[in-house]
């Protein structure tokens, strides 16, 4: 069984920034991608941002290119979500997963996730 761990999440005005951090254990990480996924109130979760075992590919939403950086640290099982220039559009839940599929629905198992809230 996998068990995530999400944190970092909080309160802040349109145009600050955030890091969250996803914490993974319960089996074996090699060579799977990690992703960030979100739910807003009232809507489904949804893809934010991936990235390789290795690192040298990362992928994001269009709505958050270019303002989102997903890392990783292999030799402690994290995943990193740099968020700059936030939007009000930005809140949500953000959930991190292991795994190869974009489609949230595919996962069985979710960390509690961690609330970000952009004020206007």
């Amino acid at each position: 069984q996998v068990r995530l761990v999400e944190s970092g999440g909080g309160l802040v005005q349109a145009g600050g920034s955030l890091r969250l951090s996803c914490a993974a254990s319960g089996r074996t990480f090699s060579s799977v991608p990690m992703r960030w996924f979100r739910q807003a109130p009232g809507k489904e979760r949804e893809f934010v941002a991936s990235i390789t075992w290795s690192g040298g590919r990362t992928n994001y939403a269009d709505s958050v290119k270019g303002r989102f950086t997903i890392s990783r640290d292999n030799s402690k099982n994290t995943a990193f979500l740099q968020m700059t220039s936030l939007k009000p559009e930005d809140t949500a839940i953000y959930y991190c997963n292991v795994g190869h599929s974009v489609v949230p629905s595919d996962y069985i198992y979710w960390g509690q996730g961690t609330q970000v809230t952009v004020s206007s």
